[in-house]
């Protein structure tokens, strides 16, 4: 027998040696990438001893050889033998998923916790967190957190809304939104509002800055150096923006910030302004001014949609990234500092771009009234358009809600339909139905209360100054 049929017959002997039914093939690329597999400082040792056993096997070592080799056991020779022959070098590469040795949560107790979470808990607390759910269902805070996530549960966060009443939302949305999408040509599209009672803030302490494993840290009081507010226009089709700061927010100042707006823009545009319905923006001198600036045009938003206005997204972005955390010494640093911002935003401006359409909306809000009426038995007032008849009111250009605000009374008559009455009464089935009169709503009531309580303390004090002896009898008990 020659020397190469020796060594051949030696390598047929050791190979019979495996179990039966595992015949195993490497090429020289699976080669290659075993020694390079082994050969890495980096590789995990569960790949480095898998891919020894596979070239233990190939080089004609028998199964007693390999596991004294490798350390392991004939099963687990015998396993990843078998792995490779199936699946090749990312067999023994990637784990077979094992089933957990804690059972899952049976589907009964995963609908118990998402419906309980819907429900308002039976302790003293407005909503559900995980160790008291885990108490009430049996289970652990962890499995909880789960369900929730799994669900897209979050019982511990909450968003405000509010659907507009407006009775004119539709048109004011779509008139809105219409200049976002489709602004006139030959004009200047401007978003306007004021962010009033900005405060400047002065730390009580220094903080300390972030470090690996800590937060920056600010002291939670505060010294207040002072308020501003600042008034601001956005250019819809640009992307920049007009503003100043002010002391004050009434309609004094937002007629000097109008004309500062109209001394920048082109001669030869018209002006379309968005803005919402704050009583400042319908003061009688700011009609008056618009009158007398007929290139100017006024867009109301509807009642309750600041949302609409553009400029709420500028105000949002200054608060979140300049003044939230800023440190200001003094009412100049505080200005400084917003006027810095107003600067950068100008120098990066972009196109003011409104994806959302007026018809979405309007389909997203008559999903939400639906959705309350049907939850909560709520039924949105439909508000009546009344008008004073009288021309003196008129011709003073009369703002209900800013002369409300300010207690105001004045014996207006107003119409409902064809008929004038000096009280408020509708001839209406309908028991949602709003009237805007100054004495509804206990106005005439609150005013005869006041009324007679001043009367009665006017008798009290004369009662004591001048009641038994008077003002020298006063004298002498005091």
């Amino acid at each position: 027998m020659t020397p190469v049929e020796y060594v051949a017959r030696r390598a047929f002997m050791r190979a019979c040696e495996m179990r039966k039914g595992i015949s195993i093939t490497v090429t020289a690329g699976d080669r290659v990438r075993l020694d390079a597999i082994i050969g890495d400082r980096n590789s995990p040792q569960k790949h480095v001893w898998r891919a020894r056993i596979v070239l233990l096997t190939v080089d004609g070592n028998g199964t007693n050889t390999i596991t004294r080799a490798v350390g392991k056991d004939k099963t687990s020779v015998w396993r990843w033998q078998e792995r490779f022959m199936h699946e090749g070098i990312a067999g023994f590469i990637r784990d077979k998923t094992r089933p957990s040795r804690i059972a899952p949560l049976p589907a009964k107790t995963v609908d118990r916790v998402v419906a309980l979470t819907n429900q308002a808990p039976p302790h003293e607390a407005t909503h559900w967190s995980a160790p008291a759910m885990a108490e009430a269902v049996g289970i652990s805070p962890s499995s909880v957190r789960r369900i929730w996530m799994g669900q897209g549960l979050q019982p511990h966060r909450m968003r405000a809304f509010k659907i507009s009443n407006d009775p004119k939302f539709a048109d004011k949305l779509k008139d809105v939104v219409g200049l976002y999408v489709d602004p006139p040509a030959h004009a200047v599209v401007l978003s306007i509002d004021e962010k009033s009672q900005i405060q400047a803030l002065d730390r009580t302490q220094p903080g300390l800055p972030m470090k690996k494993g800590r937060c920056a840290t600010m002291t939670h009081d505060c010294k207040r150096n002072g308020t501003t507010t600042r008034f601001a226009a956005l250019d819809i089709l640009e992307g920049k923006v007009i503003g100043r700061c002010m002391q004050r927010h009434r309609h004094q100042e937002f007629i000097r910030f109008l004309n500062a707006v109209e001394r920048e823009m082109p001669a030869d545009k018209a002006v379309h302004v968005v803005l919402d319905n704050y009583a400042t923006h319908k003061h009688p001198k700011v009609i008056a001014w618009l009158q007398r600036h007929q290139r100017f045009t006024f867009h109301f938003t509807p009642t309750s949609c600041s949302w609409a206005n553009a400029v709420e997204g500028l105000f949002a972005k200054l608060t979140r990234q300049r003044l939230k955390r800023g440190v200001f010494t003094s009412i100049v640093a505080l200005q400084a500092a917003i006027n810095r911002f107003i600067a950068q935003t100008n120098d990066q401006a972009k196109p003011f771009v409104w994806i959302k359409s007026a018809d979405a909306i309007l389909a997203a809000v008559h999903r939400g009234r639906q959705a309350l009426e049907a939850l909560h038995s709520w039924r949105f007032p439909r508000a009546v358009a009344l008008k004073p008849t009288c021309a003196a009111v008129e011709s003073e250009h009369l703002n209900l809600p800013h002369r409300l605000s300010r207690g105001w009374r004045g014996p207006v008559k107003w119409h409902v339909g064809d008929s004038c009455h000096r009280k408020h009464h509708v001839d209406s089935e309908d028991s949602d139905v709003v009237i805007l009169d100054p004495y509804a709503g206990g106005k005439l009531p609150v005013y005869i209360l006041e009324q007679t309580m001043t009367t009665i303390l006017i008798i009290v004090v004369v009662i004591l100054l001048f009641g038994g002896g008077g003002y020298y009898g006063f004298r002498r008990r005091w």
